[in-house]
């Protein structure tokens, strides 16, 4: 258990905000440490899921996305707003919970750029945070007011992808 926990913020335009929490959930493993993953607008298969399974005693990993790419004012916007909602439910429990000394919410600050969660929401979460629980938030496009609630703010800037030159995300590298 954590005798204190902090809030933590990844966010940025560049490659590898979640890859950062995933290593410090690995990290955490290392150290007896309990971690739950709720990955917000994820419902297609990322490699994370198979890596995770086998270590399960110790890290849990919950998808709350639908399998559709998310486009602001599309078709599917009810069914990621509805996915969204369990996320934010399930998030509200584990954060009370004794079973997780760090809860990282994967793409919460993505999903507050689409406005399917609120701000108001992921303050909350901030304020029911128990002392001793790491709280790991990650996502693009972080408004000001979340990253001045944050105790620790790495934002990821993209200098350059191969995306550009039409490289698609790769099994086991960006998915």
């Amino acid at each position: 258990m954590l005798e204190k926990g902090y809030v933590q913020l990844y966010t940025g335009n560049g490659k590898g905000k979640t890859t950062a929490a995933l290593g410090l959930a690995l990290r955490a493993f290392g150290a007896g440490l309990n971690t739950i993953i709720i990955q917000f607008m994820k419902g297609q298969h990322y490699s994370e899921i198979e890596s995770i399974s086998k270590l399960k005693s110790h890290i849990s990993i919950e998808q709350y996305g639908s399998k559709k790419f998310c486009m602001i004012n599309d078709d599917t916007f009810e069914e990621h707003y509805s996915l969204a909602r369990n996320a934010m439910k399930r998030s509200y429990e584990v954060i009370s919970e004794n079973k997780y000394d760090i809860v990282i919410l994967d793409e919460i600050v993505t999903a507050l750029h689409f406005k399917i969660i609120t701000l108001d929401e992921i303050v909350k979460l901030i304020e029911q945070k128990p002392e001793n629980k790491e709280l790991v938030l990650t996502g693009r496009g972080a408004p000001q007011h979340l990253i001045s609630l944050c105790d620790l703010v790495t934002e990821m800037t993209e200098i350059k992808h191969y995306y550009n030159n039409g490289v698609i995300a790769r099994n086991g590298i960006e998915k």
